[in-house]
């Protein structure tokens, strides 16, 4: 039945629709994404292939899909390759598939494992997977990419228990709890609403001042009341309450807005409003369950005992040290030249094709501000002197999230990009990580050479 003119149609058309309607005209990647077909065979891959392009022809749709199988196959009385009916030879598809028209690869136990595009957003399943197959053909939407916050999975064969028992083996946690239910949106909304937190008035105020591109100073006063509310009219299990359901409720629209076509525009703005809410709720006050235990330890039966012994072997041969210096004293270091160029060039490298308002003053920022001023935290500071390199990396990021929200007034944009855009917080986290505590090292190392 699945193999039927019409059931191949049928779902050809929903994958064909989805895509222009979700990926493209979301400008997916910046409009750059394509689309994977998993297919059960060589014979379901070719009849995929045609129903897409009469389709996409219907359409007037200016994309077009490739076929990749192996060998010859006969269908419709003749052989055919894949480069028979692609009009052009199968190692040329890699390379085919980043140029326009083309937006669907249709594989038949083809690029199913060891294919790295980046540019691969979304993917179609009609094919039964499980174990090491399920999670090696998944994984080939796992390639990093700039503009590529999210990925898409429609699966028509296969059902969740089955994708979570075949990713479990190799992933720490469980990813899938069960289908998601489109119901849970009314009634998470509805136990918002409830508790008073926001009006509908503050959520139109702050999404339309959003939208239009203001600066986050004058949006805070809005999330600012707000929070005071909060803060004032509910205990602590209703905070909780409150910003778990919150948090349930962005994740939850956030995915089902990417497969049904909503057209709710209360729940758009609520996701916009509470994804600028949620970051300013305070976690509730928790008791300091340590208080107390310094003084209930007994000092007096504080012992130093041997744990081991060993000897430290020094090279027998004459060793030379400088003298004790004479001057004393230092300045404020020089920046860093080549340093300062290779993040601007990395930072046009990989994110310069972002729009950005002002992108040689954004890359200034990122490469002397910002480094400057977690480099001055006083907590990072102690972390990097007393403590290993995993520890500083810690306190690192909390410092560099205090600066990024110092930042909000001035470069709002900087801030919705280091907040919304994944790979672009890693680059930056790196980044300034590896200019921060690579400075302390070399200070450390001066100032140990002059302890001598």
């Amino acid at each position: 039945m699945e193999s039927h003119e019409h059931a191949i149609r049928e779902k050809a058309e929903i994958m064909v629709d989805h895509f222009h309607a979700q990926v493209i005209s979301l400008r997916k990647i910046g409009g750059q994404a394509r689309a994977m077909v998993v297919t059960g065979g060589i014979e379901r891959a070719i009849q995929y292939f045609h129903a897409f392009k009469d389709y996409l022809k219907e359409r007037k749709s200016p994309y077009a899909p490739i076929v990749a199988f192996s060998g010859e196959h006969e269908y419709g009385g003749k052989k055919v390759t894949d480069a028979t009916l692609n009009g052009f030879p199968g190692s040329q598809i890699p390379d085919k598939v980043r140029q326009d028209p083309y937006r669907f690869l249709i594989v038949a136990d083809k690029y199913q494992t060891g294919y790295d595009e980046p540019l691969l957003h979304t993917m179609y399943v009609d094919k039964a997977l499980s174990g090491i197959k399920a999670v090696q053909t998944l994984s080939r939407l796992n390639r990093a990419h700039p503009q590529k916050h999210d990925t898409f999975i429609l699966d028509f064969h296969n059902d969740s228990e089955t994708i979570q028992k075949s990713f479990e083996p190799y992933y720490r946690t469980t990813i899938l709890s069960d289908e998601t239910d489109p119901n849970k949106l009314h009634d998470l909304k509805s136990d918002l609403d409830g508790c008073q937190v926001y009006s509908r008035t503050q959520i139109d105020n702050l999404v339309g001042l959003y939208l239009n591109g203001a600066d986050r100073d004058k949006l805070d006063p809005i999330l600012d009341a707000c929070v005071a509310t909060y803060n004032a009219d509910l205990d602590e299990d209703g905070q909780v309450d409150f910003k778990g359901k919150a948090k349930a409720f962005v994740r939850t629209y956030g995915f089902l807005a990417s497969i049904l076509p909503y057209s709710n525009a209360d729940w758009e703005k609520l996701s916009i409003f509470l994804n600028f809410l949620i970051p300013k709720l305070p976690a509730p006050k928790e008791e300091d369950l340590s208080r107390g235990i310094l003084e209930a330890i007994d000092m007096d039966s504080y012992r130093v005992e041997v744990k081991t012994s060993l000897k430290i072997g020094l090279a027998d041969q004459d060793a030379e040290i400088g003298p004790v210096p004479t001057s004393g004293g230092g300045r404020k270091p020089e920046p860093e030249l080549d340093q300062l160029s290779n993040i601007i060039k990395a930072f046009n490298d990989q994110f310069g094709n972002i729009e950005w308002k002002d992108g040689d003053k954004i890359s200034k920022v990122i490469a002397e501000e910002i480094p400057a001023k977690v480099a001055a935290d006083a907590a990072y500071q102690n972390a990097m002197k007393n403590n290993d390199k995993k520890t500083a990396r810690i306190e690192h990021d909390a410092a560099l999230q205090r600066v990024m929200v110092d930042l909000l007034s001035d470069h709002t944009e900087l801030f919705k990009q280091f907040s919304d855009n994944p790979s672009f917080k890693k680059w930056v986290g790196d980044t300034i990580f590896g200019v921060t505590y690579q400075q302390q090292a070399e200070h450390s190392a001066t100032g140990a050479g002059q302890g001598r």
